[in-house]
């Protein structure tokens, strides 16, 4: 074990040549450089943020939804039956036509009606629009930024190194990383209870990344590069919450507007920023870091992968003409539903939810009925 201690914590690996941890061990009275203990703290800090975003969805979130109207869904629920019960859990939950035609002999059931019934057993844990808003809220409301760091920083990124790494930790830093670490792993324990997503494993991923980012970055005192990292990173997330909650309460004009923003400053910062200025200072204008590039080169090829996701959802977008559906949704669309009624129930239920269907805003469908957090 001590061996296994040693080989992790070695000076090599993380600090400049001719440093090491004593160097930085017994600083100068008033100064304070970054300890590894001090990441301890954002655990507990952590499981605070997750119980305050319970409270958040539940007393301030919720009102809100009523207040825009926003109610809960009532799904239509699969008719119980043992038999298509047992393929849905242990074989398949979107049987081929294969399938579907032995099911259908074997329950002397139309194929038509034993799709219909696999549609909607996989629609009965859909999460209502209700739901996503409050999930949406709290991404919205609990957001960081600190521009002020990395301002300072931004356009001459050779200050990062400027007396590496003998940098003072300054309180402001301090909170801001110890927060962020915090808020990232309060991300990774509530993916967990959160709407399941397509992309839950690359989230996953994402945030494993982003936390090793942030403490390795705070231990070896990195932290004028890292404050950069995360406001870049970080820039463009809010405008997306913003633009769901409008899709939400259907202000589809105000939801085009702002997702034609939040994918203006994505592509810039992720695709421009990011790798021009953060990875060029990491790997040119600082000393051999494998770890912390690697790190960022994965998050960069995360980034590559969700811009492909948000340049298909705009190419629909300008298809159709509003943006309609995030193409990340694990949930069939209910307008998939819609084509299997007949024109007297379609007729009922356009009229049970007023002339627009908008509940009084404009715009007549939602971007991502089968939203899913990016």
């Amino acid at each position: 074990m001590a061996a296994l201690s040693a080989w992790f914590w070695n000076e090599r690996f993380w600090l400049p040549h001719n440093v090491t941890w004593a160097d930085l061990a017994d600083p100068a009275p008033g100064v304070e450089y970054p300890k590894a203990g001090h990441l301890l703290s954002a655990l507990p800090l952590a499981l605070g943020i997750f119980a305050v975003r319970i409270f958040f969805e539940r007393y301030i979130a919720g009102p809100c939804a009523s207040i825009l109207q926003i109610q809960m869904e009532l799904s239509r629920r699969a008719q119980p039956n043992a038999v298509l019960e047992k393929v849905f859990t242990s074989i398949t939950k979107s049987p081929d036509s294969k399938h579907l035609e032995g099911l259908s002999k074997q329950l002397d059931w139309d194929v038509r009606k034993v799709q219909r019934w696999f549609r909607h057993r996989r629609n009965q844990d859909k999460p209502s629009t209700r739901t996503k808003f409050c999930e949406s809220m709290y991404g919205f409301k609990f957001f960081y930024y600190f521009f002020y760091f990395a301002s300072l920083w931004m356009w001459d990124t050779r200050q990062c190194w400027y007396n590496y790494p003998y940098q003072v930790l300054t309180s402001g830093l301090y909170y801001y990383y110890i927060t962020e670490l915090a808020f990232y792993w309060s991300l990774m324990f509530s993916q967990f209870t959160d709407i399941k997503r397509k992309d839950f494993l690359i989230m996953f991923v994402h945030h494993l990344a982003t936390v090793s980012l942030i403490s390795f970055s705070y231990v070896n005192n990195m932290l004028r590069v890292g404050s950069l990292v995360m406001c870049i990173h970080d820039s463009s997330d809010f405008l997306l919450e913003a633009a769901k909650l409008a899709n939400y309460a259907r202000y589809q004009r105000l939801c085009d507007f702002l997702f034609v923003v939040f994918s203006m400053i994505f592509f810039g910062t992720r695709l421009i920023i990011f790798p021009f200025w953060i990875l060029n200072t990491t790997l040119f204008e600082s000393w051999e870091i494998i770890l912390f590039n690697f790190l960022l080169l994965v998050l960069q090829v995360l980034h590559m992968l969700w811009s492909y996701l948000i340049a298909r959802i705009a190419f629909k977008a300008i298809m159709r003409g509003k943006v309609s559906k995030d193409d990340r949704s694990d949930i069939e669309s209910s307008s998939e539903e819609e084509t299997e009624t007949t024109p007297k129930e379609r007729l009922k239920t356009a009229s049970s939810r007023g002339e627009n269907g908008s509940n009084g805003h404009f715009g007549s469908k939602t971007w991502s009925q089968n939203h899913n957090n990016w």
